[in-house]
């Protein structure tokens, strides 16, 4: 029986009948799985993730606090691990990898002086937490204003949670941040400390869950630990990827994959003409 005929793959099936009556099982399994088809079909998939990965991150190049994702692979042996295939041409070809998936790239994005002092950035690791109608979210994007009520707000009116997990009030007067996140007050009366605001850090990058553009939220049960980074004030942290090397990475994938669409179109078409001069022969 083929080994492979269950997978539908048109002329290549034929082939593997072909092969397994004048050759063997054996040997219409290395002379399929040789052909690169499998190589191609997947080299072609990852490099179309990837495409989807480079053009998000390309789009947020100027977002506030963004996180580049990276693409990582894992190896896939095609080839039976029970017999080593005569040609070392396919053993090349039988292993190749798959995207394995995306992870966020923890770099530091450019700071940029703003003047405003409500605009803090996180120079290190570390999050801002947020508290929103789908529960606390984290962020980079220190882009922080005084609502009229005096609570530490985003610029979309979700609060600002303080190192003790809640919302931070400050009354009215000249604001200072200092590197740890205290928040001290200067009126006529004096200078007081109004908060802090909290800094978090996860022991796992994995655990986090990139919601969009800069915001993020982690798997169920995990803890956040203060985080090692220094504030900044007057300052904003731009996206860690500019938008230079994210329009050449596009261009770069977008070029992979064509060239495995086109190596995948040559192996069917070569699969098409063999099928059809062999079915003559038996």
């Amino acid at each position: 029986m083929c080994l492979i005929a269950s997978i539908s793959l048109g002329p290549l099936n034929e082939l593997c009948l072909i092969f397994t009556a004048r050759y063997g099982t054996q040997h219409a399994f290395i002379v399929a799985m040789d052909s690169g088809l499998y190589a191609a079909y997947t080299g072609l998939l990852s490099r179309t993730q990837a495409l989807d990965t480079a053009a998000n991150n390309l789009a947020n190049a100027g977002t506030v606090g963004f996180r580049a994702q990276r693409d990582y692979f894992r190896s896939v042996l095609a080839a039976d691990e029970n017999f080593t295939s005569p040609s070392q041409v396919g053993d090349a070809i039988n292993s190749f990898g798959i995207l394995g998936g995306n992870r966020l790239d923890m770099g530091q994005g450019a700071i940029t002086a703003t003047g405003n002092p409500l605009d803090l950035a996180l120079n290190g690791p570390g999050f801002f937490a947020v508290q929103t109608a789908r529960g606390v979210q984290y962020t980079r994007d220190g882009g922080f204003t005084r609502s009229d009520l005096g609570v530490l707000q985003t610029m979309k009116g979700e609060a600002v949670l303080g190192a003790d997990n809640q919302p931070i009030t400050i009354p009215t007067g000249a604001i200072s941040v200092a590197p740890d996140g205290s928040i001290s007050v200067t009126t006529a009366e004096g200078s007081a400390i109004a908060g802090q605001i909290g800094l978090f850090d996860f022991p796992d990058d994995g655990s986090l869950i990139a919601l969009g553009n800069n915001r993020f939220t982690v798997s169920a049960g995990t803890q956040p630990v203060v985080a090692d980074g220094l504030v900044q004030q007057g300052v904003l942290e731009g996206a860690n990827l500019d938008a230079i090397h994210g329009t050449m990475q596009l261009i770069l994938v977008q070029r992979q994959a064509e060239m495995m669409q086109k190596a995948l179109s040559v192996f069917h078409n070569d699969f098409d003409k063999m099928a059809a001069e062999e079915l003559g022969r038996v």
